[in-house]
Parts: structure tokens; C-alpha cells; sequence
């Protein structure tokens, strides 16, 4: 019995697994993509920082809703695909780059514009989806 708890336990790791890393090919794709077909460096630019995070979190809002059977899209879309086309780490780097570069403000205005415009694509994702997805009375 326990062995065969353990083998269901390993096969569903495994299904995990599987649909966060098909999922994060893509995203990784598109985080890259998005700088390259811009014409921008290696290391992208805020402006593309900024894009690909509000893609993210639009997405993961629309997640969040009353999304049926939403476990396999979560690790699919939200962990695996916005997991690699969103980044922290770069939209930190380009702050420090404005800091460093003597733009404090231009810095501490990113970082407000982000976090508003973030926090608004995330509750329009989730209305979205409660609009597409309402639950009918009764």
C-alpha cells in the first residue's frame, strides 16, 4: 500500500514537473524575444522590464479568477510561462543602473509606475476572467 502511495506521489511530482517546464520554455523564449525583437542589448532595458512583467501579471490576475480545473493552467501558465517571462531581478538592476547613473528619481519613479500599473494589470487580469467565468445563481 505505502509503495504504491509512493509511486502515485512520484508520478504526480513528475506531471508537475512536466507542465511547469513546458510552460517555462516558452515564457523564457518570449523574455528573451522581447528584448532582441526590440533591438535592444543583452540585459534588455526597463521599458522591456516593464512590458513583460505587466504581460505577467495581467496573465496570473486572470489565473487567480474562478478559473475551472485551474491546477494544471497554474503550474502550466502561471509557474512555468510568467515564472520565465516576468523578472524582479531586471527591473531591480534597472533601478540601480538609474541610481548609479545619478537618475534617483528616475529610479523611484519605475519602481511607482511599476508597482501601480503592475497592481492595475493584475486586478484587470482577474476581472476578466470573472467576467468570462462567472458562476451562475442557483
Amino acid at each position: 500500500m505505502a509503495d504504491q502511495l509512493g509511486a502515485r506521489r512520484l508520478s504526480f511530482e513528475l506531471r508537475e514537473l512536466l507542465l511547469v517546464a513546458i510552460g517555462a520554455v516558452p515564457g523564457a523564449l518570449l523574455r528573451w524575444q522581447s528584448g532582441v525583437q526590440l533591438g535592444l542589448p543583452p540585459g534588455g532595458s526597463a521599458g522591456v522590464d516593464l512590458l513583460v512583467n505587466l504581460v505577467g501579471s495581467f496573465i496570473l490576475g486572470f489565473l487567480a479568477g474562478p478559473i475551472p480545473r485551474r491546477t494544471s493552467l497554474l503550474l502550466l501558465v502561471g509557474i512555468g510561462f510568467c515564472g520565465c517571462l516576468t523578472t524582479f531581478s531586471s527591473w531591480m538592476l534597472d533601478v540601480a543602473k538609474l541610481i548609479k547613473t545619478g537618475r534617483p528619481a528616475w529610479g523611484l519613479l519605475l519602481v511607482a509606475v511599476s508597482l501601480v500599473l503592475g497592481l492595475l494589470f493584475a486586478l484587470g487580469g482577474l476581472s476578466l476572467s470573472r467576467l468570462l467565468f462567472r458562476r451562475s445563481p442557483g
